[in-house]
Parts: structure tokens; sequence; C-alpha cells
């Protein structure tokens, strides 16, 4: 299964509350931090939200 490696690139200051809880909800605590989650509706969904925050790709198995 794939799976999307996710790094935190700009601020949410001055960001409406939804778009700073969606980078919470996702695992991301600081700038610059990178978190890898399976490729999902879901997380999809929250990565659109926030797209002009993040920079995302995709990463291939390992087997």
């Amino acid at each position: 299964m794939a799976e999307l490696k996710i790094t935190w690139t700009r601020s949410c200051i001055g960001r409406p509350r939804n778009q700073r809880e969606i980078i919470r909800s996702l695992g991301l605590h600081h700038l610059q931090d990178s978190v890898v989650h399976h490729d999902s509706p879901t997380i999809r969904g929250m990565v659109k939200k926030v797209e002009h925050l993040l920079r995302v790709e995709e990463v291939g198995d390992a087997a």
C-alpha cells in the first residue's frame, strides 16, 4: 500500500482555526515536521484542505 510523507512547510499564524486543527490532527507539531500516513481518502481530504501549508510526497513500498 502506498504511503504519503507529509511535511509542514508554512506557518498557521493567521489561518482559520479549522486549518490549525487539521495540521495538529495530521500529527504535525512544529514547522518542518514530517509524518508518514497510509494513503487513504480521509488523509487525502485533510491534505487537500491545507495543501498550501504542506509538502506531500508519495513513498513507495519497501518490499
